[in-house]
């Protein structure tokens, strides 16, 4: 699959699960983390229903090849989200996908009122935290405390 710049681009916000879109996400899941389990379509049908979740996804001639989660909630201090799960098939990285979606998520939140929207990237990923950067994003100096359940 070559995916140059120059071909057409669609970022949508997913109104249902499909079982093409199923298909999609399980192999996007899958190049996003090794560890992650594959996605069940109930699973996909919850997070499209749920009221806090955008689900976006990038696609070039009906071929998905990227996506990224939204999380909007209310809290004491504002409405705030948070940006999860962003991947792009690896045939279509630097094509502008990863930015697209990134806009797309950006856009959403703030005609949702958040304050802010927040993520994280580890420092590997070195592709991903300069996509961040060059879309407005600032480094915070804060530590992130994980629980596992």
């Amino acid at each position: 699959m070559n995916l140059s710049p120059s071909r057409d681009l669609d970022v949508a916000l997913v109104r249902a699960a499909t079982p093409e879109l199923h298909a999609a996400a399980i192999q996007l899941v899958a190049e996003l983390s090794t560890s992650a389990p594959s996605l069940r379509y109930d699973a996909l049908e919850s997070l499209v229903a749920h009221d806090a979740i955008d689900l976006f996804v990038a696609s070039r001639d009906d071929d998905v090849i990227g996506m990224l989660t939204l999380a909007t909630f209310p809290i004491p201090t504002g409405t705030r989200a948070w940006i999860e799960d962003v991947v792009v098939v690896s045939a279509a990285r630097g094509s502008g996908a990863g930015m697209a979606l990134v806009e797309a998520a950006i856009d959403r939140a703030r005609e949702l009122g958040a304050r802010t929207v927040d993520l994280t990237s580890r420092p590997s990923r070195q592709a991903a935290n300069r996509l961040y950067r060059r879309a407005g994003f600032e480094q915070r100096d804060t530590n992130v405390y994980r629980l596992q359940l």
